[in-house]
This record gives structure tokens, sequence and C-alpha cells, in this order.
């Protein structure tokens, strides 16, 4: 027999209703018997309640007497079984409002499986997740004015420059070619870093937009790498610098897209070159971690103090701001790693000590 049938608020309420009628009936009929043993011992009708009983028996009658008698019992009792009932319809009331009041954090108390403890247990995620979506739209729009005050701040710098030169090219403030050449020439690097600067937000946008569509694909990671590595060589030599790759035996194969993959890494070997060329060395290493393909990139610059590692991914964050605009850096390479990481559902995490830091991505293994 199916017992959730009867687990219901109607269920509930029909079973009061009748329990309160069986216990009025009950009153009613041991008053019934009281009058009755009343009536028997007392046959010569000298005491005055046997008169009275008499008289509404006589001059009112039994039915409007059960009934006068029978409808507060009924109620009396029916209000008494459903108080806990009630108690918790308000409680749910009370819970709706405070929710309504603006404050989302508010749980009702779930009692019971029936239809109440069900819509509780509703509305409690109805305003979790609601909180969430607000929570969620707060921190876009948080996202958002930083993202505009970084942009404004990082463009003004350079277009300021290259505003600055060129007026004095346009006013003839130069004394000869050769220092017209000097001001044209700082003005076009710093056009250049302009450019860096717009394409990597516009990448940034372009990655972290909801919309943006992965060509997913079995990968192997360590034969990317190892092409992309050796792509990169000239890059490493201008600045004096090496690389060794290991990869484990065996596929090394993701789910991903290829070209998002290869901005990913791109994007950690210029930060390794620009950060780390000192060291001289652009260590990498392929291998599998139980269900996880892991890709680490060490090098052996200047180690990254341990209060900035947790904000390394963040938008327009630098270790050292003067160091990373004289670099070039905008700011936002490692933030789209870690977006491009995210998207194929991986992680990207840093470490640094004297010796080294490492830049370590995984994923989960794609089995044929």
């Amino acid at each position: 027999m199916n017992t959730k049938r009867f687990n219901t608020l109607s269920w509930r309420l029909a079973g009061f209703g009748l329990a309160s009628l069986v216990l009025a009936a009950l009153i009613i009929m041991v008053l019934f018997w009281g009058a009755s043993m009343l009536l028997w011992l007392n046959p010569s009708r000298s005491f005055w309640g046997v008169k009275l009983l008499r008289w509404v028996i006589n001059n009112i009658g039994s039915i409007p007497v059960v009934l006068i008698i029978g409808i507060p019992l009924y109620t009396f009792f029916f209000l008494a079984l459903t108080k806990n009932t009630m108690s918790y319809v308000r409680s749910i009331s009370s819970g709706v409002q405070n929710m309504a009041d603006g404050n989302l954090s508010f749980r009702i108390a779930v009692t019971g499986t029936e239809e109440l403890g069900t819509l509780a247990d509703n509305i409690n995620k109805m305003a979790g997740r609601l909180k969430s979506a607000m929570d969620e739209e707060r921190a876009a729009a948080i996202a958002k004015d930083e993202l505009i005050t970084g942009v404004s701040h990082d463009l003004r710098t350079p277009l300021t420059s290259v505003l600055g030169f060129l007026e004095y090219v346009e006013k003839d403030r130069y004394a000869d070619e050769i220092e017209l050449r000097y001001y044209i020439s700082i003005a076009y690097d710093k056009s250049l870093t302009l450019k860096k600067l717009i394409d990597d937000l516009f990448e940034y946008t372009r990655i972290t937009s909801s919309g943006l569509p992965l060509r997913q694909e079995p990968v192997n990671l360590g034969n990317l790498l190892e092409q992309l590595a050796e792509e990169f060589v000239p890059v490493l030599e201008a600045a004096g610098m090496s690389y060794s790759i290991r990869t484990d035996p065996g596929p090394l194969v993701i789910q991903g897209d290829a070209d998002e993959l290869v901005r990913l890494y791109e994007n950690l070997f210029t930060n390794a070159v620009r950060y780390g060329k000192e060291g001289k060395q652009l260590d990498i290493s392929v291998f599998r971690r139980q269900d996880q393909v892991v890709a680490v990139c060490t090098n052996y610059g200047p180690p990254i103090p341990a209060g900035d590692l947790p904000h390394l991914f963040q938008r327009f964050y630098r270790v050292d701001k003067s160091r990373s605009r004289k670099t070039g850096g905008s700011g936002l390479g490692l933030a789209i790693a870690k977006s491009i990481a995210e998207l194929h559902g991986g992680v990207i995490t840093a470490t640094s000590s004297r010796k080294q830091t490492a830049f370590e991505t995984s994923f989960p293994q794609c089995i044929p």
C-alpha cells in the first residue's frame, strides 16, 4: 500500500477533522449517559438539575442540544489538533516575509514530509538560488567597474606618451632629424604597447564571455607543447634562454580546443621569458597524474612573494607594477590563461620559491 498518498496535508486535515468529530461524539455520549443515569436515579424529579434537564428535553429537544454542545467541542478539538500545523504555516509565512524584506539568507525550518515541508524546502531553495543570482550580478557589476578602471588606467599612460611626443613633432619642437626620429620611435613603441593591451583586453573579454564556442576534439598535450616550444625558440634565444621538455610515454590526450590551448601556453611561455629570463632556462614537463594530464612550466627567475601568489591570475594584477610596465606586460596574460583552463574544465596554479617558479595546469584525461 502506498503510504505517501496519505501523508499529505489534505489527508492530515481530514484525519484531524475525523478525530475531532469522534472526540466530540464521545463527550456527547458521556453527557447523554450521565443525563440518563441522573433521570434514572432521581425518578421523583425533586432535584433541580433533573427538572432543568426535563425542561431542556421537552422545550428545546435533543438534536439542538447535541448541536449546541457538539459544534463548540468539535471546533475546540480541531483547533487543538491542528495547532502545530497552523503554527508551521505561520512560520512559513513569516519566513517568506523575511525573504521578501531582503533577508535571503533566512531559512525556514523544514519539518515533515508532507506538502508544507516540501513547500518550505522549495522556498529555501528558491531563496538560495535568488541570493546566488544576486551575488553573481553584484560580482559582475564590481568586475565590470574594476575592468573599466583598470583599462582606463592602463590605456591612459601609453596614450599620453604617444600624444605628447606627437605634439612635439606637430609643433616642430625638435632640434634636428635625429631628435625627430627619436620622438617618432618612442611614440611607435608606445603605440605597440597600446595595441598589445587592446589585443589582450579583446582576447580576455572574448574568452570570458559565456558564448565563446570551443571546437572540442582530442588533443595530445605533449605533442602540442613540443611543437609550441620549438616555435618559441626565436623568442627564447632573443632573451638568452633555452628550453627542455619532458613528456611521459604514451598518449597524453585531453578534450579541448587546440587553438585556445596554444594561447594559454603562449601566455605562460611569454610570462616565463618576461620575468624569468635571468634564470636562462624554461623547463616543460607533461605527465599523467591519476585521471589528469598535467603540464608544468618552470622558470628560474626572481621568486614571486607569497602574498602575491593568490592574486596572480586576477585582471591587471602585477607583482611589480613599475617593472611590468617596463617589460610591456598588460596584466591580462595570466587572467586569460586561467579563463582558458577553466573553459576546458581544468585548473591552473602557481608556486614559487627562491629556486624556481612553476605554473601547473591539469585537465581531465580523454580516454578513447
